[in-house]
């Protein structure tokens, strides 16, 4: 069986440049493409259910590995992951987060292999330096349009986010996007009911796309405005990535689509 791979991540490229411990990495080792063809074949290992993810790789904290090579499950340990950044970029979202929810999991999923591993070495550099704290938060390189039943389970997951996704501008391109109507039937199996669905894009074609896919799936439906406003998660999408801080500094409008996991009877 093929498992995730790698501390912190299983990141798939070589790393850029090596950072001393408690050092952040520099963005400029580690760019690529802005974004990447999900339906392209790539070569990286992904574990056969979700099952096989091997969570002391990612977060050894609460699942240190025992001398026999097995997992010694720490005191108060999170059973599972119930937080997933699509996309995640250069992780910016999984540090604001960390600190907001210290007791919930979280990973960060992206497909290029040099920000993957950005993410993976600032991850490692920010818990060097701040003892006791993002040994929550971790990143894997996959393919989340293809192999999101692979990391999680049946209504596993509470929150789910979509930030800056490739709008895909050419009609015949519009299958790569990372919401649609058949995508959403994997989301809504791996949430919980109750759970919430963050969607921000800085283009308003793509916006009214998201908001006009969840607003068509019976598993969704809209949060109110008000109950936004008081969600801290809501300002963290539009300031704490890199693409929404860019966004911020041209003067440049967002869209959101904010939409929670709902039950139907036949369920």
């Amino acid at each position: 069986m093929t498992r995730s791979n790698g501390a912190s991540g299983g990141g798939g490229g070589q790393q850029q440049q090596a950072s001393a411990p408690g050092k952040l990495p520099r963005k400029r080792f580690y760019r690529a493409r802005a974004h990447s063809n999900p339906l392209s074949d790539s070569h990286f290992p992904v574990p056969v259910s979700p099952d096989e993810v091997d969570l002391s790789q990612h977060y050894p904290r609460y699942f240190p590995a025992d001398i026999d090579g097995g997992e010694e499950e720490a005191a108060a340990a999170p059973r599972r992951i119930h937080f997933a950044d699509v996309g995640c970029g250069f992780g910016g979202l999984l540090v604001g987060l960390s600190p907001l929810f210290p007791d919930t999991l979280m990973i960060g999923m992206e497909l290029r292999d040099k920000v993957t591993e950005y993410v993976k070495e600032r991850i490692l550099a920010l818990r060097a330096s701040n003892p006791g704290q993002y040994d929550n938060v971790s990143v894997v390189r996959t393919n989340s349009m293809k192999y999101i039943p692979n990391y999680f389970r049946k209504a596993q997951l509470t929150k789910m986010f979509f930030l800056f996704p490739d709008p895909h501008f050419k009609e015949k391109n519009r299958r790569r996007r990372v919401i649609s109507m058949q995508l959403l039937d994997e989301y809504a199996y791996v949430m919980e009911v109750g759970g919430i669905i963050y969607t921000i894009t800085d283009v308003e074609e793509l916006g009214e796309w998201m908001q006009l896919c969840l607003e068509k799936h019976p598993l969704f439906e809209a949060i109110p405005d008000e109950e936004i406003k008081a969600d801290p998660v809501v300002k963290l999408l539009s300031t704490a990535t890199e693409e929404g801080q860019k966004v911020a500094r041209n003067g440049g409008q967002t869209f959101q689509a904010i939409f929670r996991r709902i039950s139907l009877q036949e369920e």
